[in-house]
């Protein structure tokens, strides 16, 4: 489900230039919210997706704080309705925050790095052009990523339910004690875990909070998912790699004040006796990356390995 792949272009269009064949015509544009300098950002790619003759939609939050550059304006629904393709200007967060939203509709992403780390917005703004113009000809390769479904169930009623791409997360919250949680996979108790919470973080999100509380770094390409204990009472409790098709339910057992976020954007309030229930969903993302893009490349330049040594 995850392997890369070089994908035919079987949307292809002429160009009004006649300069080439466009495979995506219509193109959504999503920018890092309230970023400094962002609308200067954005009509620069405007301007770059214009000239190949795509029609542009800006995402209607980012055209609240940037103005509408585009041809279209619309809302989540409106982009996967109509468009071929989402640009996401920022950083993985921006990303995070779109991909998930669109990925029912099954529109595929492009992202271009504006911040920090950018394991999943690839693309350095600095050139881009030269990046994007073939892959808005068909020139590119599609990843298929899982995502997760949770779900909060309370006295056996689904309170909240939402998709994440990175990770879910039950902790302590504010309140300075332990969470204890029950943990069952597939309707087998595994342990009662005392700890300042545990993450459920799926390939893409082994890069995230998972990497920093101590898990391993999942290829995209495992069907698996990883949960990971975050400061765990007892030592020998330690990260466990999960098939995809496995249900997990975390069940919180005592607990002052504890929380539950979905890649870290989504937040509600846990109560003792809720539980939490993970499970992959029917949708996925579709991350599009230039020709030669390679998964340990990325890894070696955003974690810096190999720093002076020459290979």
């Amino acid at each position: 489900m995850n392997r890369a792949t070089l994908q035919p272009c079987d949307l292809a269009v002429d160009t009004p230039a006649g300069s080439g064949r466009l495979c995506f015509e219509r193109v959504a544009l999503v920018g890092k919210p309230n970023a400094s300098g962002s609308a200067a950002t954005l009509a620069r790619v405007v301007d770059f997706l214009h000239a190949q003759g795509c029609e542009v939609t800006l995402e209607h939050d980012t055209a609240q704080h940037v103005g509408a550059l585009g041809d279209r304006v619309a809302d989540v629904a409106g982009i996967g309705a109509h468009c071929q393709l989402a640009l996401v200007v920022g950083g993985d967060g921006t990303m995070l925050g779109i991909g998930r939203r669109l990925a029912p509709w099954g529109v595929p992403l492009i992202g271009i790095n504006q911040g920090r780390l950018g394991f999943i917005t690839d693309i350095p703004f600095d050139g881009f052009e030269a990046v994007l113009r073939p892959m808005l000809g068909g020139a590119y390769l599609e990843e298929r990523r899982a995502l997760l479904q949770a779900g909060v169930w309370r006295d056996g009623v689904c309170e909240f339910e939402t998709i994440a791409m990175n990770d879910v997360v039950v902790n302590r919250g504010g309140a300075p004690s332990m969470v204890e949680l029950r943990v069952e996979v597939d309707g087998h108790f595994v342990a009662n875990m005392r700890a300042d919470g545990l993450i459920i973080a799926s390939p893409t999100g082994s890069t995230a909070y998972a990497l920093s509380a101590g898990g391993p770094l999942l290829h995209p390409a495992i069907d698996g998912w990883v949960m990971v204990p975050i400061a765990p009472h007892t030592l020998s409790n330690r990260p466990v790699v999960l098939p995809a098709g496995s249900t997990i339910a975390i069940e919180v057992v005592a607990a002052r004040e504890p929380s539950a976020h979905f890649d870290m954007q989504t937040f509600t309030s846990l109560l003792e006796g809720d539980r939490i229930v993970v499970r992959r969903s029917q949708h996925v993302l579709r991350l599009l990356h230039p020709l030669g893009w390679n998964y340990f490349d990325t890894l070696r330049g955003k974690l810096h390995w190999n720093e002076g040594v020459v290979a």
